[in-house]
C-alpha cells in the first residue's frame, strides 16, 4: 500500500517522544474506518520491538523483526471481538480479555524492551470491561505501551479517554487524498472520494470491493420508493443480503445531498415527498441504523423499518 501522508504528522510526534524517552504508556488511535489507524499503529508497534531501528522505523531484519512478520513476538500482543465459547463471534470485548491483558502486563518483556499490547475495537468494551481496563491504565508499566483503536471514540468512556494519549486520523486534503488514490491505482478516484465523503481509505476499499455501483443502486432504489414503484421488504433483503452498512451509508448520503438541494430551492433528485424536518430525521435514522447493525439486531428488520418510514 502506497504510504498515507496523513500519517506523517503524528508519527513524527510519536517520534520525537521515542527519542527523547517520553513515550506515553497508553495512546488512544481515533478516527473514521479507513484512515490507516491500524496500519500507523503496525508501524509503531514493530519499531518500538525493533532491535536496530533505522531513522525511527524497524530494521526488517532482526531477530525480533523476524518474530514479528512471523506474528510470533513474545512482546506483541492484541485483543479483539474473537469469539465465544461455542464458537460465535463476539460483538463486545468482555472482562475477562481485559484481566487476562492485565497479567499478561504485569510480566516482565521476554526481549527486555518494550511490550506492545492493543485493543482493537476498543470502542467495543462493555462497561464491565472498560472498568476493568482503569486499573492498568492508572498503575503503568515501565516500557509498555498500551494502544487503544477506536472509530467512535465518543463510545468509550472519559475516565479511559482521559488516562491516554490521543492520536487523531483525520481526513486529509482533497488533493492529498486524490493523489494517492491515484497512486494506489483507483479508477475515477473523483467518484470514489465523493462516495466516501473525503475518506481516501474507504474510498479505496469500496472501489476494490465494486461497492461504488451500490451507490446508484441505492439511489434508484430510493427514488424508487418515493414514487410509489418500489417494495420496501424487496429492497431491504437485497440490500442486506449485500453490504449493508456500505448501502445505509450511501443511502444516508442521498438524503443530505435531497436536504441540500431542497434548501437552495432546486429539483430534489430522489424525488420525496417528506418535508425537510422529516428528511432530516430520516437520515438521523439510517445513520442509527448503522450503529444498530453493529448489535445483534436483525439486518433485514432493521433495513425494513428504515425502508418503510421512506415510503
Amino acid at each position: 500500500m502506497t504510504p498515507m501522508p496523513w500519517h506523517e504528522e503524528p508519527w513524527a510526534l510519536l517520534k520525537s517522544r521515542r527519542e527523547r524517552g517520553v513515550m506515553p504508556h497508553a495512546l488512544l488511535l481515533a478516527g473514521p474506518a479507513g484512515l490507516g489507524k491500524r496500519i500507523f499503529l503496525d508501524r509503531l508497534a514493530r519499531a518500538l520491538l525493533c532491535q536496530a531501528p533505522v531513522d525511527g522505523d524497524a530494521c526488517g531484519r532482526c531477530k525480533a523483526c523476524l518474530l514479528y512478520a512471523a506474528g510470533t513476538h513474545p512482546d506483541r500482543a492484541t485483543i479483539g471481538l474473537g469469539l465465544r465459547k461455542d464458537g460465535t463471534p463476539r460483538t463486545e470485548i468482555v472482562i475477562d480479555q481485559v484481566r487476562e491483558l492485565s497479567q499478561r502486563l504485569a510480566m516482565s518483556s521476554q526481549f527486555g524492551g518494550w511490550q506492545v499490547v492493543s485493543i482493537d475495537p476498543a470502542d467495543a468494551m462493555n462497561t464491565a470491561a472498560a472498568n476493568a481496563l482503569l486499573k492498568t491504565l492508572e498503575e503503568p508499566s515501565r516500557e509498555t505501551l498500551l494502544v487503544l483503536v477506536a472509530d467512535a471514540p465518543w463510545r468509550l468512556p472519559a475516565t479511559i479517554r482521559s488516562r491516554t494519549q490521543r492520536v487523531d486520523f483525520n481526513l486529509p486534503a482533497a488533493d492529498v487524498a486524490m493523489a494517492w488514490l491515484e497512486a494506489e491505482g483507483v479508477s475515477d478516484a473523483a467518484t470514489a472520494l465523493a462516495a466516501a465523503n473525503g475518506n481516501p481509505g474507504q474510498a479505496r476499499a469500496w472501489a476494490a470491493q465494486g461497492q461504488l455501483k451500490a451507490r446508484n443502486e441505492v439511489r434508484n432504489d430510493l427514488r424508487a420508493l418515493a414514487s410509489g414503484r418500489g417494495d420496501a421488504m424487496e429492497i431491504a433483503r437485497r440490500w442486506q443480503a449485500a453490504m449493508p452498512p456500505a448501502y445505509l451509508w450511501f443511502a444516508a448520503q442521498a438524503v443530505a445531498e435531497e436536504s441540500r438541494a431542497r434548501a437552495r430551492g432546486r429539483e430534489a433528485p430522489l424525488g420525496s415527498a417528506l418535508d425537510g424536518f422529516a428528511l432530516d430525521a430520516w437520515f438521523a435514522s439510517a445513520n442509527r441504523a448503522r450503529e444498530a447493525l453493529r448489535g445483534p439486531l436483525r439486518t433485514d428488520l432493521v433495513m425494513l423499518e428504515l425502508l418503510s418510514t421512506w415510503r
